[in-house]
């Protein structure tokens, strides 16, 4: 059996720079750059791996946190990622003898005690899967046999290449995928088909119910300026610019997500009907008023466990909230505001409808009326997946909110 055959600890630099990873290989002491978009730690040990080491041995050592520096072949890596992927979710052998472990206590029933059983099972996977590791040059060239070509796509997620780095195989399979998306785009049939192009780390519009829900939905009575807050790609700022608002204000205050937008829409709506700015939620009050606000928040409350799911995940429903509590004073009158949200955190116990409604009533707005949607995505029709009962009975809403009267 053929082991690894270095072995150092990794340690992180102090947090006031990148953090690094160490690691003895040829008898010399290497420092690298670590890379993760995840947010994830480097691993406290490390080790220098290649086509020798055989798959039970590597899924021993990532289980004890060990992390694997792979030197062999690339498509080995990729192999054995695989191999790794299966042992995760096959689980742990046990011993002929041993009964099955009884399943968590609530768990069976409870949909809530499955979603968090699935986001630790998740979480869990993420980090073994995250272990292997492969070496970049400071110009993203992986210096392996059969490796492919990444420049391109590390510098759309990461910036221009400045010093040697580390990254997990896992990360940079989802880089690569992410710029096929970005480069071929996602087409929207809301926009005539034409395609939009998300960025790595921007939520992509793949699930198009959503979209197809601002496009059907009637505009209130002479809307000319509206409000897309949150506008990631900037697909429902085109749509609203191509329905015929006359002026769109698109917000968001993540960099990539406002270079996305700015390139989409600079392709999709020719003009200068939509500004995008940089903003935490509305836009400042020179903005004026809207006839419309559209918001699509993150639909599940909870906290993201990195920072690319704060597109899935609003810590204490901050979003949801802030453009509630927003709203009445940013519309003008006769106008609505358009919440974009699935009911799937109320089929999994995360969000009850009487606590959105009491949201609703607190902020001084009233339901107008509500279109509804069931989604299309393959997960909604997998009995496989963990959570496919509230996936399957998923509804998909626009709320039309308008200032509560007051008598």
């Amino acid at each position: 059996m053929n082991t690894p055959h270095t072995h150092h600890a990794a340690e992180p630099h102090p947090a006031a720079g990148p953090r690094t990873v160490s690691w003895t290989e040829d008898d010399g002491e290497h420092t690298a750059r670590w890379r993760s978009e995840s947010g994830a730690p480097p691993p406290a040990r490390l080790v220098v791996a290649d086509d020798r080491l055989p798959a039970d041995t590597a899924y021993r050592l990532v289980c004890e946190g060990t992390g694997l520096l792979w030197r062999g072949d690339f498509h080995g890596a990729r192999n054995l990622l695989q191999a790794l992927a299966r042992r995760v979710d096959r689980g742990p052998r046990r011993r002929r003898r041993t009964p099955p472990a009884a399943p968590a206590a609530g768990a069976a029933g409870d949909p809530r005690q499955a979603f968090h059983l699935h986001r630790k099972a998740q979480a869990e996977r993420a980090r073994k899967l995250g272990m292997l590791l492969v070496p970049l040059d400071a110009g993203y060239v992986i210096p392996l046999r059969r490796a492919p070509e990444v420049r391109a796509a590390c510098t759309a997620a990461y910036g221009p290449g400045d010093a040697p780095s580390v990254v997990s195989l896992r990360e940079l399979t989802g880089l690569i995928g992410a710029y096929e998306w970005q480069r071929n785009g996602v087409a929207v049939p809301a926009l005539g088909g034409d395609r939009v192009h998300p960025r790595y780390g921007v939520f992509s519009p793949v699930r198009g119910e959503y979209v197809d829900l601002v496009a059907e939905a009637p505009l209130p009575a002479g809307t000319d300026t509206a409000f897309d807050i949150g506008t990631g790609t900037g697909v429902l700022a085109a749509v609203l610019a191509r329905r015929g608002v006359r002026r769109v204000v698109a917000t968001d205050q993540d960099p990539r997500a406002l270079a996305c937008a700015r390139e989409n829409l600079d392709r999709l709506v020719p003009g200068d009907r939509v500004e995008v700015v940089a903003a935490d939620l509305y836009p400042a009050a020179e903005a004026g008023r809207a006839h419309l606000v559209v918001c699509n928040p993150p639909w599940l409350p909870g906290r993201p466990s990195s920072p690319v799911e704060y597109a899935v995940y609003d810590p204490g429903s901050r979003m949801l909230l802030g453009f509630l509590d927003g709203l009445a004073e940013r519309l003008a009158p006769g106008g609505e505001g358009w919440l974009i949200i699935s009911d799937l955190a109320e089929r999994l116990g995360l969000r009850s409808r009487d606590e959105l409604l009491g949201a609703f009533d607190r902020a001084g707005l009233a339901v107008a009326g509500r279109h509804d949607t069931r989604p299309r995505h393959p997960r909604a029709f997998d009995p496989a997946d963990p959570l496919h009962t509230a996936r399957a009975a998923e509804v998909t809403s626009l709320w039309r909110l308008t200032p509560r009267r007051v008598r």
